[in-house]
């Protein structure tokens, strides 16, 4: 099945936040981890959703980033200053990024466009996003013992140099960011392709994750797929990977190779024509310059 992120999925796991933006909160007997804090604009979300699960919000050890998108560990500062006892982890080059100005500047501007559709959660909360320590340089091979489950770490570049995997071996639950692409078009049937960093890794970390055999993944953005559902979506998004990267080569042809040129022509088409992209435009764009540089430089390879 594909269902909504909300709510819970068996006893070990239950949605922070909301599907737009979920934080996947694992209750371990002895430790408890959150999976990703997605903008800063659902801070308070997060810490309610902590106080509904636990009675306490103290009662988070750990919270994960599955990679350095703001929308992925905006909140992560905002949590850090309501419970100074977390402990944040990340791909070690995040820790570096988030000590950035320039790229904290980015991730409070893409923000900030969001404002008037969170603006019922932030309330009058300051959910500044500042530099903030993350105390775990997670990396492939790195386990977890939270009692009763285990949090493993997989490295899946390709989306970004510093994508990570978490996989909870015991119930066979994937929590892959967007290593695997979202579900995109207007039944959620087509996959979003999400190769920024590395054609070539992208593809080798999904055939990666189709190895470890999951039979929940709980998607960065909106959606869990369950059981048989959960293969063929790894696999539709295999099979769409290529096809997505002779579409950027069609453009850049009828741009005769010029990337700006190409950029524009299918932002318009995919983007503005088809409307069926969730992602905000201004967010869209930027991955999509990523995307066409890419294809880019295999073609000129």
């Amino acid at each position: 099945m594909k269902v909504q992120a909300d709510g819970d999925f068996g006893e070990w796991i239950t949605v922070g936040g909301n599907h737009f933006y979920p934080g996947y909160i694992i209750k371990g007997k002895e430790r408890h981890l959150m999976i990703d804090a997605g903008i800063n604009l659902m801070g308070p979300a997060y810490i309610a959703s902590l106080e509904k699960v636990f009675g306490d919000k103290n009662a988070l050890d750990y919270v994960f980033a599955t990679h350095s998108h703001f929308d992925h560990l905006g909140a992560i500062p905002y949590l850090k200053r309501k419970l100074p006892h977390l402990k944040a982890g990340a791909f070690k080059r995040v820790g570096t990024l988030m000590k950035k100005k320039s790229v904290l500047d980015l991730m409070t501007y893409l923000s900030e466009l969001q404002r008037g559709f969170f603006q019922n959660i932030v309330g009058d909360e300051d959910v500044h996003i500042e530099a903030v320590d993350f105390e775990l340089n997670l990396k492939e091979g790195d386990r977890f013992d939270l009692g009763g489950v285990t949090c493993e770490v997989y490295e899946v570049p390709g989306h970004t140099g510093d994508s990570l995997a978490f996989y909870i071996p015991e119930i066979r639950a994937l929590f892959p960011g967007e290593a695997c692409g979202i579900p995109e078009g207007d039944k959620d049937d087509d996959v979003q392709v999400e190769f920024l960093s590395s054609y070539d890794d992208y593809v080798a970390s999904l055939e990666k994750i189709i190895k470890l055999r999951p039979k929940l993944i709980c998607m960065g953005h909106m959606w869990v797929f369950t059981d048989d559902d959960a293969a063929e979506f790894l696999q539709r998004s295999l099979e769409a990977t290529p096809v997505y990267r002779k579409l950027i080569e069609s453009y850049l042809d009828a741009a005769n190779g010029d990337i700006d040129s190409a950029l524009q022509s299918m932002a318009k088409k995919e983007y503005d024509e088809k409307g069926t992209i969730g992602q905000p435009r201004e967010s869209y764009i930027e991955n999509l310059k990523a995307q066409v540089r890419q294809v880019a430089l295999i073609a000129a390879r």
